[in-house]
């Protein structure tokens, strides 16, 4: 069965964050696409530990650049998921084969991806004394909001 959505994880830094992520991506039926370079190795236990017995379901890719990402999904309609947004992650329009885009946990995502779909850029609203959310945590915020929308798919 084809993923009702794709997750996008750039360059991601710290493998308990993947691990979590990789494990919503299973309890969906998403694909999780990981850019290289990783901060870490696919065997890391810290990595496993977190995805637990799950990760043998993952639907995953492993791409060694964003070009290669964009090769791979010709069609890609990205949300870009980035705290300089405007637009809230609610007011997205989530439809089947979307993709929600990630940036790694100490800098987020490169500008050039940002200019390339700035109509697309959301972010999960917060206070002003919050810097940033955990990565984790926002993916799941964001995948579980894509499958509210999108609708249950058979699960």
């Amino acid at each position: 069965m084809k993923s009702p959505f794709n997750i996008v994880l750039f360059q991601p830094e710290i493998p308990q964050n993947t691990g979590n992520i990789g494990r919503s991506c299973v309890a969906v039926g998403a694909k999780l696409w990981l850019v290289e370079p990783l901060g870490f190795e696919l065997t890391e236990k810290r990595l496993r530990r977190a995805g637990l017995d799950y990760w043998q379901y993952l639907d995953l890719a492993i791409v060694s650049n964003w070009d290669q990402l964009l090769r791979e999904l010709p069609d890609i309609q990205p949300w870009v998921f980035t705290k300089h947004a405007k637009q809230s992650y609610i007011d997205a329009e989530y439809e089947l084969g979307d993709t929600l885009v990630f940036g790694n946990e100490s800098s987020g995502l490169p500008s050039h991806i940002h200019d390339s779909w700035n109509d697309r850029c959301v972010r999960v609203p917060m206070r002003d004394e919050v810097r940033s959310l955990n990565l984790a945590t926002t993916a799941g915020i964001a995948i579980y909001e894509a499958r509210r929308q999108i609708g249950e798919l058979g699960l």
